[in-house]
């Protein structure tokens, strides 16, 4: 189920904030890393689980591996000395994309699902939101890492936890906003009760696939981290704005 848009016909402000988070990562990535090819830049800020959990920055030599299903050997780069202080990392990763598909992709529900919040909490509160549950995820996939036994040398970059962040408060403030989504060749709406809910449910699952060491490169401790912190904050942020009410359907809305 990919999301398209979401009902937009009561809201009273420009995301300005929103759009500014989308061009700064998009800069992040195009500039910064190289679209991919900076491995300094990308192996020096990513957050890497080991050195939060020793306050101690790592530098470690690329190496070869090879893919148990295809037999390919690929060079994976080393990781590069961190020239802040490690723990800065668990906010500078949320900034930064492993390829376009992942940077687009998360583009894509940010530009969705954060301009509803934002019209809600107001420009700075809503920037605050978003930041604390990137920190909030990067902390939960950094834990998530000891309780699994997965490496925790391997480095983790994103913005997904964030924006969990941000699905776990629309998912509480907008439950029955109608949400248009692509399901498989069909296009229809749904509430974003069902749409996020179904999201969530989706990583829970394969967040304990991660217990039987069951893994696919995606840190779902992030995600499930993001949301759970989202859930549990945008009440406070939101705390004395007014929510607009749901919008009946209508013939032409806008998205």
């Amino acid at each position: 189920m990919l999301p398209l848009g979401d009902d937009n016909r009561d809201r009273r402000s420009m995301p300005i904030v929103t759009l500014a988070l989308i061009a700064l990562n998009v800069l992040v990535f195009v500039v910064f890393q190289g679209m991919g090819t900076n491995d300094n830049f990308t192996y020096s800020l990513s957050t890497v689980p080991a050195e939060i959990a020793t306050g101690r920055d790592m530098v470690t030599s690329s190496h070869t591996v090879q893919d148990p299903v295809t037999g390919q050997r690929y060079q994976v780069p080393g990781l590069r000395p961190t020239p802040i202080s490690v723990y800065v990392t668990l906010l500078t990763s949320i900034f930064m994309h492993g390829g376009w598909a992942h940077l687009l992709g998360n583009m894509l529900f940010l530009y969705i699902f954060g301009d509803n919040l934002e019209d809600v909490m107001g420009k700075g509160r809503y920037l605050a939101f978003y930041l604390i549950c990137g920190l909030a995820a990067s902390l939960a996939h950094v834990v998530t890492t000891y309780l699994v036994n997965a490496d925790p040398a391997i480095p983790s970059l994103g913005a997904s936890g964030a924006i969990s962040g941000v699905l776990g408060g629309y998912w509480l403030l907008f439950p029955q906003r109608r949400v248009r989504v692509l399901m498989g060749n069909m296009l229809t709406e749904v509430p974003a009760l069902v749409a996020i809910g179904l999201w969530f449910a989706f990583q829970l699952i394969n967040g304990l696939g991660m217990l039987g060491g069951e893994s696919d490169g995606v840190a779902y401790g992030a995600h499930i981290g993001g949301f759970v912190a989202g859930l549990i904050l945008v009440k406070l942020f939101a705390a004395g704005r007014t929510t607009p009410s749901t919008p009946p359907m209508a013939y032409g809305r806008r998205y």
